[in-house]
């Protein structure tokens, strides 16, 4: 059983707090092998927000855990206590993967964490954390950064997302997406999607494409062009395309990339079929081409996923390692 660490002094984002509670320390989802065991970690009795939270252990005991947690940081002018700053690099060091939600970046970027690397957080505070540590590369237009032990997401829903791929990398995809189906979140969006598109999110049935999604998932085994998706949903390709960035924040094949890939996870967690048949099934033709695009997406081959998911009797990544198989990269090139 993995252990999770989540960082709460005074002066945190409660709507983060929660939900990286929700997520690692409720009960294992359908599927799981094992769970997360959660501790919050501080220095005593802290407020946040308008909660007064009593921490399980002190902040040293992050270096204790395999993954740590940083919620949102909520006066960036001001320096995160050095105590935190202090406990994190500590665990860091020890071989913790850290995950920062939201402008808890202020804190990894002040441990030197994010130096050399890319990185982002709120987009409403992005230029401020790239003017105060001029070596991290801010990017503002994603959603959360993957950088293999040390990972940021973008704000508040985010957040989620971020927490939702760390348990795809420890579980894998029917995992976590059984316990996405449980909170009533999406189950997967692209590390790489822009932190806000040109319309809210959709209510389930209020959009363009509400039809089309659903019909396009069921039809993955087949060759389908963005001239058939445009063509069921009556519209023209370039007005297909415009929808599908308002909504999904991707592009029309992109979207059915990701959707193929995410497909294919499932099938090697939970059949024995051949890479050739879920090649077939997925609608990406070859095993030679499902393999160029896994590997390329989700970081290593396919045989290797099904091994690490087959041979797993609980959380793999989670143990500090960080990278290695099962990977999910925060974006498609």
């Amino acid at each position: 059983m993995a252990t999770v660490a989540l960082a709460v002094t005074d002066g945190m984002l409660p709507f983060e707090m929660s939900l990286a509670c929700e997520v690692f320390g409720s009960h294992a989802p359908a599927g799981a092998r094992s769970w997360y065991r959660l501790s919050l970690c501080g220095p005593g009795a802290v407020r946040v927000g308008r909660f007064l939270v009593e921490p399980d252990r002190g902040l040293t005991s992050l270096a204790r855990a395999d993954t740590v947690i940083v919620p949102g940081w909520a006066d960036t002018d001001r320096d995160p206590p050095a105590e935190l700053v202090d406990a994190v690099r500590a665990a860091h060091e020890a071989g913790a993967r850290v995950a920062s939600l939201c402008t808890g970046a202020f804190v990894l970027a002040a441990a030197g964490l994010l130096d050399g690397g890319r990185a982002t957080t709120h987009w409403a505070h992005a230029r401020e954390l790239a003017g105060r540590h001029p070596g991290v590369m801010v990017d503002p237009d994603v959603l959360y950064v993957d950088n293999g032990r040390v990972l940021t997401s973008a704000g508040k829903a985010a957040a989620m997302d971020l927490c939702l791929h760390l348990v795809r990398l420890d579980h894998g995809s029917s995992v976590a997406n059984a316990l996405a189906r449980r909170l009533v979140v999406p189950p997967h969006r692209d590390g790489g999607q822009a932190q806000f598109v040109t319309a809210p999110v959709p209510a389930p049935d209020n959009h363009p494409l509400a039809a089309l999604l659903p019909w396009a998932i069921e039809r993955l085994g087949h060759p389908l062009t963005v001239e058939d998706l445009a063509r069921r949903a009556g519209m023209s390709s370039r007005n297909l395309g415009r929808h599908f960035r308002s909504v999904t924040g991707t592009t029309p094949l992109r979207w059915l990339l990701v959707q193929r890939i995410r497909h294919a996870q499932e099938l090697l967690e939970t059949t024995d079929d051949t890479v050739d048949a879920i090649a077939t099934a997925t609608g990406l033709g070859t095993a030679t081409t499902l393999r160029r695009h896994f590997n390329r997406t989700v970081g290593v081959p396919p045989d290797t996923y099904r091994r690490t998911f087959r041979s797993r009797t609980g959380p793999g990544p989670g143990t500090g390692t960080g990278g290695g198989a099962g990977v999910i990269r925060s974006g498609l090139t």
